[in-house]
């Protein structure tokens, strides 16, 4: 999991904690080999999904979080037509070894694939698990290096937001890009998506900076950001900093060493409107940052919300998404529709927060709309694809 940056100022919201939370110490990916067919289905009888859950976990949260995601799954079966899921939940104590022993014992109850577990350590074991029994996981974790075999991800991932957002600039003539990351492995892991998105896109690297996760560290950056971006000719300056850790001090030391949105176009990693309270710093008004479809999450927000009586966990969409997708594919009656093959079908599924697809390689692609900070509010410039083949992809 990803280090907290200790500031001394510290008004922010630590939503890094939810998000980073689906990430664990890097696993080796699973290289079992499987046939990938998956649970077969049978036309007209339910389709039985194992939730594997944190709940028990010693963790704080993990209980908040596991209601959570089993309130989303039964409102997406809820919500399925022409298909019934029996959803059967177990508890894993966020252990990995209780995870697999939980797998086990789902395939033995029946289960015809598995959604969940959340973290990385406890998913790679699962998949490991019954990959034997050709049963496919879809795992709440966000972690590319678990994917792959028969281990799907549902958590968005840095590369699905590093090529959206990179493509995006790239066509409105900000493709100069420096890329601004901490030296610990969730700043590492962002630099390499967005490497990887300039490559993939046609843009221009105009540099690197990287920095120590550190109060003293940001302000030693800033004249090295500043040094960069005139060697490059960087028009634009992409950085992994999260609200909760260095992008407030960003915000404010950038255009005080010269670096300005008003010049050169700031664009983010993560969510730059979680918190509210990071759209009214003064040094971010301009800057883009990449999200959800507005419209699909506060539909999915208010009936969740309408069910429960409360907001939903940001992850709870991740479970409610597993499920859509098994009912949609299993409304085709074929015995194969939950194999590999079908899973990563081109035209992807309808989730909670807008369109998703599952790729060959375990990750994930989601539609996800470009937002810019306007007067400290949110304007979408960009709307999110309703189908893929549209703008992003």
């Amino acid at each position: 999991m990803f280090a907290v940056l200790k500031f001394a100022h510290k008004p922010f919201v630590r939503l890094v904690i939810l998000l980073n939370i689906l990430w664990l110490a890097a696993c080796e990916p699973i290289s079992l080999s499987t046939d990938g067919n998956g649970g077969k289905v049978k036309a007209g009888e339910p389709v039985a999904v194992a939730l594997l859950l944190p709940r028990g976990s010693a963790i704080s949260g993990d209980d908040l979080i596991s209601t959570a995601l089993e309130n989303a799954a039964r409102l997406a079966a809820a919500d399925l037509q022409g298909v019934k899921v029996d959803l059967r939940v177990y508890a894993t104590a966020g252990d990995a070894a209780r995870a697999q022993s939980a797998a086990r014992q789902a395939v033995a109850d029946g289960a015809q694939i598995i959604l969940g577990p959340l973290r990385a350590e406890s998913a790679n074991a699962v998949a490991v698990a019954v990959a034997p029994e050709g049963i496919n996981v879809l795992a709440f974790s966000n972690n590319t290096t678990i994917a792959g075999g028969n281990l799907f991800l549902l958590g968005s991932t840095f590369q699905n937001t590093a090529n959206r957002l990179t493509a995006y600039a790239n066509r409105n003539g900000k493709g100069r890009i420096l890329v601004v990351h901490n030296d610990q492995i969730g700043g590492q892991l962002g630099k390499t998506a967005i490497l990887q998105a300039i490559s993939a896109t046609g843009a221009t690297l105009a540099g690197t900076v990287s920095y120590e996760h550190s109060q003293q560290g940001v302000t030693s950056a800033i004249p090295r950001i500043k040094a960069a971006a005139t060697a490059g000719a960087a028009n634009a300056v992409f950085l992994t900093a999260t609200s909760d850790g260095a992008l407030p001090f960003f915000a404010q030391l950038l255009p005080e060493g010269g670096v300005s949105s008003a010049t050169t176009q700031f664009i983010g990693l993560s969510r730059w409107d979680i918190p509210a309270q990071t759209l009214a710093l003064p040094g971010l008004q301009g800057g883009w940052f990449a999200l959800p479809d507005p419209a699909k999450s506060a539909q999915f927000s208010n009936r969740y919300a309408s069910t429960y009586g409360n907001s939903p966990h940001p992850l709870a969409a991740l479970a409610y998404d597993g499920v859509a997708a098994v009912g949609a594919l299993a409304k085709s009656g074929k015995r194969n529709a939950l194999s590999s093959a079908s899973l990563t079908q081109g035209a992807g599924f309808q989730g909670a927060n807008g369109i998703f697809r599952l790729r060959p390689d375990g990750t994930n692609q989601r539609g996800l709309a470009i937002a810019q900070i306007k007067n400290n509010s949110v304007s979408i410039i960009d709307a999110a694809p309703s189908a893929f083949g549209g703008a992003g992809f």
